[in-house]
Protein backbone atom coordinates (compact mmCIF):
# COMPACT_ATOMS: atom_id res chain seq x y z
CA UNK A 1 0.00 0.00 0.00
CA UNK A 2 1.56 3.46 -1.25
CA UNK A 3 1.70 6.35 1.04
CA UNK A 4 -0.74 9.12 0.43
CA UNK A 5 0.39 12.81 1.17
CA UNK A 6 -2.63 15.16 2.50
CA UNK A 7 -3.12 18.64 0.70
CA UNK A 8 -1.57 22.11 1.79
CA UNK A 9 -3.74 24.20 4.70
CA UNK A 10 -5.79 26.94 3.48
CA UNK A 11 -5.36 29.78 5.79
CA UNK A 12 -3.65 33.37 6.78
CA UNK A 13 -2.90 35.73 9.17
CA UNK A 14 -6.54 36.25 8.94
CA UNK A 15 -8.25 33.06 9.84
CA UNK A 16 -10.85 33.02 12.93
CA UNK A 17 -11.73 29.57 12.45
CA UNK A 18 -9.90 26.92 11.12
CA UNK A 19 -12.08 23.80 9.76
CA UNK A 20 -10.05 20.59 10.51
CA UNK A 21 -11.13 17.37 8.30
CA UNK A 22 -9.60 13.96 8.50
CA UNK A 23 -7.68 13.03 5.37
CA UNK A 24 -8.80 13.62 1.52
CA UNK A 25 -10.89 11.22 0.06
CA UNK A 26 -9.67 9.43 -3.60
CA UNK A 27 -11.77 12.17 -5.63
CA UNK A 28 -10.30 15.10 -3.50
CA UNK A 29 -6.42 13.62 -4.28
CA UNK A 30 -7.28 13.15 -7.66
CA UNK A 31 -8.71 16.53 -8.19
CA UNK A 32 -5.83 17.81 -5.73
CA UNK A 33 -8.91 20.06 -4.15
CA UNK A 34 -10.26 20.00 -0.65
CA UNK A 35 -14.13 18.00 -0.81
CA UNK A 36 -13.80 16.99 -4.45
CA UNK A 37 -16.40 14.59 -4.33
CA UNK A 38 -19.73 16.00 -5.77
CA UNK A 39 -21.98 14.37 -3.03
CA UNK A 40 -19.78 15.88 -0.53
CA UNK A 41 -22.11 18.65 1.69
CA UNK A 42 -18.97 21.13 2.44
CA UNK A 43 -19.54 23.91 -0.24
CA UNK A 44 -23.29 23.61 -0.57
CA UNK A 45 -23.14 24.23 3.41
CA UNK A 46 -20.76 26.87 3.28
CA UNK A 47 -22.64 28.30 0.03
CA UNK A 48 -25.77 28.48 1.86
CA UNK A 49 -24.41 30.14 5.03
CA UNK A 50 -22.57 32.70 2.73
CA UNK A 51 -25.41 33.25 0.08
CA UNK A 52 -22.68 32.49 -2.45
CA UNK A 53 -23.03 30.26 -5.33
CA UNK A 54 -19.42 28.35 -4.06
CA UNK A 55 -20.41 24.84 -6.18
CA UNK A 56 -20.73 27.31 -9.37
CA UNK A 57 -17.10 28.70 -8.54
CA UNK A 58 -13.98 27.98 -9.42
CA UNK A 59 -11.55 25.98 -7.18
CA UNK A 60 -8.99 29.24 -6.52
CA UNK A 61 -12.71 31.64 -6.30
CA UNK A 62 -13.79 28.98 -3.75
CA UNK A 63 -10.55 29.29 -1.86
CA UNK A 64 -10.70 33.15 -1.78
CA UNK A 65 -14.21 33.22 -0.22
CA UNK A 66 -12.70 30.68 2.63
CA UNK A 67 -10.17 33.32 3.13
CA UNK A 68 -12.19 36.45 2.83
CA UNK A 69 -14.46 34.40 5.58
CA UNK A 70 -11.92 33.74 8.06
CA UNK A 71 -11.81 30.04 7.82
CA UNK A 72 -8.85 28.24 7.23
CA UNK A 73 -9.01 24.52 6.09
CA UNK A 74 -6.46 21.78 6.99
CA UNK A 75 -6.96 17.57 7.66
CA UNK A 76 -5.46 16.02 10.82
CA UNK A 77 -3.50 13.69 9.08
CA UNK A 78 -0.78 15.50 6.70
CA UNK A 79 -0.24 11.70 5.07
CA UNK A 80 -1.49 8.37 5.62
CA UNK A 81 -1.72 4.99 3.90
CA UNK A 82 -5.32 3.91 2.97
CA UNK A 83 -7.28 1.64 0.03
CA UNK A 84 -10.25 3.71 -0.91
CA UNK A 85 -11.80 7.32 0.98
CA UNK A 86 -13.77 5.70 4.64
CA UNK A 87 -12.09 6.81 7.41
CA UNK A 88 -11.67 3.54 8.58
CA UNK A 89 -9.62 2.19 6.21
CA UNK A 90 -6.60 5.47 7.46
CA UNK A 91 -3.60 3.52 8.50
CA UNK A 92 -0.01 4.62 9.77
CA UNK A 93 -1.34 8.28 9.93
CA UNK A 94 0.73 11.02 10.77
CA UNK A 95 -0.97 13.98 12.25
CA UNK A 96 -0.41 17.59 11.00
CA UNK A 97 1.33 20.21 13.17
CA UNK A 98 -0.88 22.16 15.05
CA UNK A 99 1.08 24.74 17.18
CA UNK A 100 2.19 25.42 13.72
CA UNK A 101 -1.18 26.50 12.52
CA UNK A 102 -1.38 28.81 15.73
CA UNK A 103 1.60 30.77 14.87
CA UNK A 104 0.24 31.48 11.65
CA UNK A 105 -3.09 32.55 12.80
CA UNK A 106 -2.63 35.31 15.03
CA UNK A 107 -6.53 35.75 15.37
CA UNK A 108 -7.49 31.99 15.47
CA UNK A 109 -9.59 31.45 18.14
CA UNK A 110 -11.09 28.04 17.30
CA UNK A 111 -11.12 24.82 16.04
CA UNK A 112 -14.34 22.97 14.52
CA UNK A 113 -13.59 18.98 13.50
CA UNK A 114 -15.27 18.07 10.56
CA UNK A 115 -16.99 14.75 11.59
CA UNK A 116 -15.82 11.89 14.14
CA UNK A 117 -12.36 10.53 13.31
CA UNK A 118 -11.09 14.35 12.64
CA UNK A 119 -12.34 15.03 16.49
CA UNK A 120 -10.81 11.55 17.69
CA UNK A 121 -7.63 13.65 17.48
CA UNK A 122 -9.12 16.83 19.92
CA UNK A 123 -7.15 16.58 22.62
CA UNK A 124 -4.37 17.58 20.06
CA UNK A 125 -5.95 20.69 19.03
CA UNK A 126 -7.20 21.37 22.90
CA UNK A 127 -3.81 21.76 23.63
CA UNK A 128 -4.16 24.72 22.00
CA UNK A 129 -6.09 26.68 24.46
CA UNK A 130 -8.89 27.36 22.26
CA UNK A 131 -12.40 26.18 22.16
CA UNK A 132 -12.89 23.27 19.79
CA UNK A 133 -15.84 21.79 18.34
CA UNK A 134 -17.03 18.53 17.03
CA UNK A 135 -19.08 19.10 13.81
CA UNK A 136 -21.43 16.94 11.50
CA UNK A 137 -19.30 14.94 8.87
CA UNK A 138 -20.27 17.02 5.73
CA UNK A 139 -19.28 13.37 3.65
CA UNK A 140 -21.78 11.35 1.73
CA UNK A 141 -20.89 8.25 4.01
CA UNK A 142 -22.82 10.49 6.74
CA UNK A 143 -26.20 9.97 5.61
CA UNK A 144 -27.84 9.68 9.04
CA UNK A 145 -27.54 13.54 9.00
CA UNK A 146 -29.69 15.67 6.50
CA UNK A 147 -28.11 18.40 4.84
CA UNK A 148 -30.39 20.71 6.60
CA UNK A 149 -29.73 19.20 10.32
CA UNK A 150 -25.81 19.60 9.27
CA UNK A 151 -26.44 22.85 8.23
CA UNK A 152 -27.64 24.09 11.31
CA UNK A 153 -25.08 22.77 13.53
CA UNK A 154 -22.83 24.21 10.88
CA UNK A 155 -23.95 27.64 11.25
CA UNK A 156 -24.65 27.75 14.50
CA UNK A 157 -20.44 27.54 15.18
CA UNK A 158 -19.34 29.38 12.47
CA UNK A 159 -21.58 32.37 13.10
CA UNK A 160 -20.54 31.80 16.91
CA UNK A 161 -17.06 33.10 15.27
CA UNK A 162 -18.09 35.40 12.69
CA UNK A 163 -17.51 33.70 9.85
CA UNK A 164 -21.28 32.97 8.79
Amino acid sequence: MSRLLGLPPVLDANTRLLLLGSFPGVASLRAQQYYGHPQNHFWKILGALWQQPLMHLSYPERLAALRAHGLGLWDVYGACEREGSLDAAIRKAELNDFAWVQRQCPLLEAVAHNGGESYRHAQHTQALGLPVYKLPSTSPANASWSFDRKLVAWADVLRRHGVA
